[in-house]
């Protein structure tokens, strides 16, 4: 005889919200939703919707990060989960949370057909629904720590940027001025880096040296035990 008590428990649902960071050479940014059903219609929104029977949290994550931005391939992890029993009005929800990470310069176009989506300066972004405030809060928190561990910000800087856009970046993930002769000592240090013989003429005269991220180096400096550190 199988026993089966499934029937007898409380049925919830399971939502996954994304958070989407970007960055335009000087400010991080997030992308919003403004949300077009109640409750709080009209208001701004992570980007998110429910799992489905036959999905994965992962496969649930990049459905719905797809189906509101049109894109693919995004570094995305999973941060945190959320169940306060009263954290949505409409229903007893549980959240598990992503953050990705995307070059805005490479994918805006793309973004921006979709509506009503929008990017915020992450300083200046409005008030959101529900406990997302929470939720950016603890993803800007994981970014920071991993940012300083391992070289995930390249993944928010175009394939070829400057030393100033990578120095950029990072003062922007961390909210403090690093030094600049410092900064390029240690990033070179590294040796994870290529640098190009190209330049990008519209910051001087002189212009600026392009570098890409090494990413076969790296994963081979991982192997015999390196660790990256900014």
């Amino acid at each position: 005889m199988v026993l089966n008590n499934y029937s007898k428990e409380d049925k919830v649902l399971l939502a996954v919200d994304c958070i989407i960071f970007g960055f335009d050479n000087e400010e991080l940014k997030i992308l919003l939703v403004q949300r077009d059903f109640e409750p709080e219609k009209g208001k701004w929104s992570l980007i998110g919707g429910f799992l489905k029977k036959e999905e994965n949290l992962d496969k649930a994550a990049i459905r719905i990060l797809h189906h509101l931005t049109g894109l693919n391939n995004i570094y995305m992890e999973q941060v945190y989960i959320f169940s306060k029993v009263d954290r949505d009005p409409a229903e007893r929800t549980i959240s598990v949370t992503y953050y990705a990470l995307i070059d805005i310069a490479t994918h805006d176009e793309k973004i921006l057909k979709q509506n009503p989506i929008q990017w915020f300066n992450l300083k200046d972004a409005p008030k959101l629904i529900f406990d997302h405030s929470l939720m950016v809060e603890k993803a800007i928190a994981r970014l920071r720590r991993r940012a300083l561990g391992k070289p995930i910000g390249f993944e928010l800087l175009p394939e070829k940027f400057t030393m100033r856009q990578l120095q950029k970046l990072y003062e922007a993930i961390l909210e403090t001025k690093l030094d600049k002769r410092n900064f390029i000592n240690k990033v070179i240090s590294q040796d994870i880096l290529i640098k190009l013989d190209e330049k990008d003429m519209t910051s001087s005269k002189k212009g600026a040296y392009l570098f890409k991220f090494d990413q076969e180096k790296y994963n081979r400096k991982v192997e015999d035990g390196f660790n990256f550190k900014i």
